[in-house]
């Protein structure tokens, strides 16, 4: 069996660094909890949660290069140089995650201060999807069909006239078909394709890291302040730190109808758009293009990032009902890095509890435009929806 490690400590998603640079500035003492839903029920071999530790403390010995240092100070400007020494100073603990295995059923927890465990929901996801493959031998396709099915998507997309990132990390296949796909986009040749949420990846292809916020943002400020103040303070504190920069607010962690009214004028016209990740596509886009004319804004000089399970039908479709309306772009993840001949997992980690300036712990939630999406505690769900009035 191939051990399955993490080449980079940068082999994360964008938005962990750019959310990480904004915890250690404003919340360096808040403690949290992270675990793991497994939400397609998928089945987990003996010696699983063994291999997985050697996986988990591998990445203990990952240290930020001067390469890479170099990188995100030249690419990412708005990241303050004290996180950057930071980071580089920064080494996972292996001792912040719990791994159990009771059969065939996998538990995995994270809990420490919030500056230091953000960094490790992707990584834990993207191992858990690589070793769930190798261990249940599982057969994927060879890769010059995954290459030539990666060519196809990208000349697809740059007929449809649309701008699209690779945001694939959490649930790829493994490392080798997310770089085997990466390689592809790049060798389309096609001018639509604008970057990836992976750092990793971004930096070694030359292209540019994606990424703002995650619902854990949201998750944390309704925890810590309360679920109506949670949609305003997190866009707020982001604009303290990023000034108008990393302009794109995610929008459906407490249903997007408490979100928009919440994202005024001021959040309106400042960010330069928003992220569709749960509902009706389409539906959304007109909720997004009524509430910009509402507040006197051009929905042209504004842009949605769609990012929730696309797939090439899917994206004609958003296109199709969004162009001449409203500035648009594709995030598209699973489809990319995990289209190889087998069911992609359906795996996710959530924040599930912070813990108060009273030293409690304060239950999270997410209540997403899909019912069927709400993470947390069954009676903090009611009593979120009791609060922000949410009707189902």
């Amino acid at each position: 069996m191939t051990e399955v490690r993490l080449r980079s400590i940068l082999d994360n998603d964008f938005y962990k660094i750019t959310m990480q640079n904004a915890v250690v500035k404003l919340f360096p003492n808040e403690r949290v909890k992270y675990q793991f839903i497994n939400r397609g029920n998928h089945f987990f071999p003996e010696n699983f949660a063994e291999e997985l530790r050697k996986s988990v403390h591998a990445m203990a010995d990952l240290k930020l290069t001067k390469a890479e240092k170099e990188y995100l100070r030249l690419t990412c400007p708005y990241l303050d140089l004290p996180y950057l020494d930071f980071l580089a100073g920064y080494q996972y603990d292996p001792a912040e995650v719990q791994i159990r295995q009771a059969g065939n059923d996998l538990e995995v927890t994270v809990e420490g201060e919030w500056y230091r465990t953000i960094l490790w929901e992707v990584p834990l996801l993207a191992l858990i999807s690589e070793l769930h493959y190798q261990m249940n031998n599982f057969e994927r396709e060879p890769d010059e069909t995954i290459i030539q099915k990666t060519h196809q998507k990208a000349e697809e997309l740059h007929r449809l006239g649309v701008n699209f990132a690779e945001f694939g990390t959490r649930r790829r296949h493994s490392y080798k078909v997310h770089d085997l796909v990466m390689e592809a986009l790049i060798q389309s040749k096609t001018t639509k394709f604008i970057g990836s949420s992976n750092i990793h990846f971004a930096m070694k292809y030359g292209v540019k890291p994606i990424g703002t916020h995650a619902h854990e943002w949201f998750m944390f400020h309704a925890a810590e302040y309360g679920f109506k103040m949670a949609n305003a303070l997190s866009l707020e504190h982001w604009v303290d730190v990023y000034r108008g920069d990393l302009g794109v607010a995610l929008s459906d962690t407490y249903t997007t109808e408490v979100f928009f009214q919440q994202f005024d004028k001021k959040f309106a016209k400042l960010f330069d758009g928003v992220r569709h990740d749960s509902g009706d596509p389409i539906e959304f886009a007109e909720k997004t293009i009524a509430h910009y004319h509402k507040n006197g804004v051009n929905p042209l000089f504004k842009y949605i990032i769609f990012s929730d399970g696309l797939n090439m039908e899917k994206v004609t479709e958003i296109t199709a009902a969004c162009r001449g309306k409203i500035g648009i772009s594709f995030g598209i993840g699973t489809n990319l890095t995990n289209d190889v001949g087998v069911k992609p997992m359906n795996i996710v980690m959530k924040l599930t509890a912070a813990r108060s300036i009273t030293g409690d712990w304060i239950p999270t939630v997410k209540l997403s435009d899909e019912p069927g999406k709400h993470t947390g505690d069954p009676k903090m769900i009611e009593l979120a929806k009791e609060f922000l009035r949410i009707k189902e």
